[in-house]
């Protein structure tokens, strides 16, 4: 059976002379993840998507809950509800009204109500409240142990009277932000804790497309911890409209840091090693334009994330560093790892190569001209770079956050 979802925007509909562009890219996304939302056992679902007057409308096969998942999940939408879709007489409007309020009894939501309608056609005969009102007073009249409750209502019943009547009456809320793709490429470097995974939710709120590198250091680092970051991947891939990974094998650059560099500066030298591979891969997939780099730091949060150690590792490369996590504490972070799904998984007791390698007490100021020279002195290094960059294997995840395919 198809339902009918009416689909809103938000910010989208703020950028004036660009909007064309946002609405398309969106679009786009949705279509995507419909297409993508049948398994191998299922048949493709059905479904049609419509663009009109800041309103997207989805007619499609998929069940209610996949449909709750898919539009939960897409950047650029703020809300979405299922919907009738009606002729706009009264006969018609109080008939359907009728039997949503009778639903909401049935199931026990509640016996006060309320209109919320939104006239759009201006050509009908009452305005928008003279609507409510008729509507309210048949409702009454058909279904007497009902009451009207205009500030505390146990249910409410949106319509929206454009080309079409609209009827609806919960909404779910949406990601909001601007839909993936719209605001440019980045590589999210991506650990296997809790504040990478919220940093790369939080840039494809943005607009931002996103891949991910991950850098493992076997045998110093487990398979499970990498497991975990690839599972991690996944976890986020349906925020990001899907995620390419890149598996990067650092022991060896790892181990030449542990020799060259005093064990204060190990994380220091570490973070801008890890850094200049991202910057490879960036290049690899962005050609001449710019990408940037996605970290998870927070101002502060550890020894190595002061000030002059942001500073430093953000010089040893040319793209530029967003770090959208900069300003928050570790609750805020922790509640949005939770909201977006890597919470559980983020905290299983696997520590990653930054973990297992953090001196007791590593340097925090360090000095830019004399540590840059340092690191320069790391023997092999931008060989050793190179080999890992080389040796990257890619994990591709569809935008249900399904492993597939790298070239699909």
């Amino acid at each position: 059976m198809k339902n009918l979802w009416l689909i809103k925007i938000g910010e989208i509909a703020l950028k004036k002379g660009n909007r064309g562009v946002f609405e398309r890219i969106l679009r786009e996304n949705i279509r995507k993840k419909i297409s993508q939302s049948s398994t191998e056992e299922e048949e493709d679902y059905w479904g049609r998507l419509e663009a009109r007057a800041g309103r997207y409308y989805l007619e499609t096969t998929i069940p209610v809950e996949r449909v709750l998942r898919l539009l939960s999940r897409t950047p650029g939408v703020v809300g979405f509800t299922r919907a009738y879709r009606i002729g706009k007489s009264l006969e018609e409007l109080t008939k359907t009204s009728v039997r949503m309020a009778r639903e909401c009894l049935g199931a026990g939501i509640g016996k006060s109500f309320k209109f919320e309608v939104r006239r759009v056609d201006k050509s009908l005969p009452l305005d928008s409240q003279g609507y409510a009102r008729e509507l309210g007073a048949r409702v009454l009249d058909a279904l007497p142990e009902l009451g009207v409750d205009v500030h505390n209502p146990d249910f409410v019943i949106g319509i929206e009277l454009r080309e079409r009547a609209y009827l609806y009456r919960e909404q779910s809320p949406g990601v909001g932000g601007l839909p993936v793709g719209s605001a440019g490429k980045g590589i999210l470097l991506l650990s296997g804790g809790i504040d990478s995974p919220v940093a790369g939710y939080l840039m494809a709120k943005r607009g931002m497309r996103l891949s991910a590198v991950h850098f493992h250091t076997p045998p110093f680092t487990s398979e499970e911890a990498h497991d975990k970051a690839v599972r991690l991947a996944g976890l986020i891939a349906p925020w990001c409209e899907g995620l390419l990974l890149y598996s990067v094998p650092f022991t060896d650059c790892q181990a030449a840091v542990n020799k060259w560099v005093d064990k204060a500066a190990v994380i220091l030298h570490s973070r801008a090693a890890m850094m200049r591979i991202a910057r490879h891969v960036s290049l690899s997939l962005t050609g001449d334009r710019i990408g940037a780099l996605v970290t998870g730091e927070s101002l502060g949060q550890v020894a190595s994330q002061t000030l002059e150690c942001l500073a430093y590792t953000d010089q040893s490369v040319s793209s530029p560093v967003f770090r959208p996590l900069i300003g928050m504490d570790k609750e805020e972070i922790i509640a949005l790892a939770r909201k977006i799904g890597v919470y559980e998984t983020a905290i299983e007791p696997f520590d990653d190569c930054c973990t297992l390698f953090s001196p007791e007490h590593p340097l925090t100021k360090p000095n830019l001209a004399s540590e840059a020279h340092r690191h320069g002195e790391i023997k092999g290094l931008t060989r050793l770079i190179e080999a890992a960059v080389e040796g990257a294997r890619a994990i591709r995840f569809d935008s249900w956050g399904r492993r597939c395919a790298v070239g699909s």
